[in-house]
């Protein structure tokens, strides 16, 4: 197979998520991302060293868009408004996309190749806090709290998980209240 004019490792990460998008982080493989970008196998290590390092890519691209989405919906606000735009920011991202979503990666601040992605996507969450005055440990645990509420909801309804009538929304307006009663109490 003729090498493909052009490919670089963007475009094979843009190709890694078309493929997760389509079939989960299951589907991701080097063959089907060789197919997917109409080169051989071998030849995907010119821009990626193995599975693991593309995988690691796409968790990068991922946090990537997600700090920027976070940053847009928080933008001129502050405050309740800030957290409860970047709660729904946050919830809306993995609505739409769940399969992408599933390959973010859980502890990125460990990862040499994740890091600065990972703290971006930290940072913004951190500035919409600080109206609150929370600094140094209690930010982080605020910061945990909120993406352990989001992560969690996000996570069960994108799999199906709440089978019961009531609203969905509703649910998670009273979880991003309680989240903001909480924040204003440690004032």
């Amino acid at each position: 197979m003729p090498v493909r004019p052009g490919l670089t490792t963007s475009k094979v990460v843009d190709a890694a998520l078309e493929l997760v998008d389509e079939q989960g982080v299951e589907g991701l493989t080097l063959a089907a991302v060789a197919t997917r970008t109409g080169v051989a196998t071998p030849s995907l290590y010119k821009h990626v060293a193995n599975l693991a390092e593309l995988r690691g890519h796409v968790g990068v691209r991922v946090l990537e868009e997600m700090a920027g989405r976070f940053t847009t919906a928080v933008l001129g606000l502050a405050g309740d408004d800030a957290v409860a735009a970047l709660m729904h920011a946050y919830r809306a991202y993995v609505q739409e996309h769940p399969k992408r979503y599933g390959a973010m990666p859980m502890d990125p601040l460990h990862d040499e190749l994740q890091r600065a992605a990972g703290m971006k996507l930290m940072e913004v969450m951190l500035a919409t806090l600080r109206g609150y005055g929370l600094e140094g440990s209690e930010a982080v645990h605020a910061t945990r709290r909120l993406r352990v509420i989001v992560h969690g909801f996000a996570s069960i309804e994108s799999s199906g998980g709440f089978g019961l009538p009531e609203g969905l929304d509703d649910t998670y307006d009273q979880l991003v209240r309680m989240y903001l009663d909480d924040l204003r109490g440690k004032k």
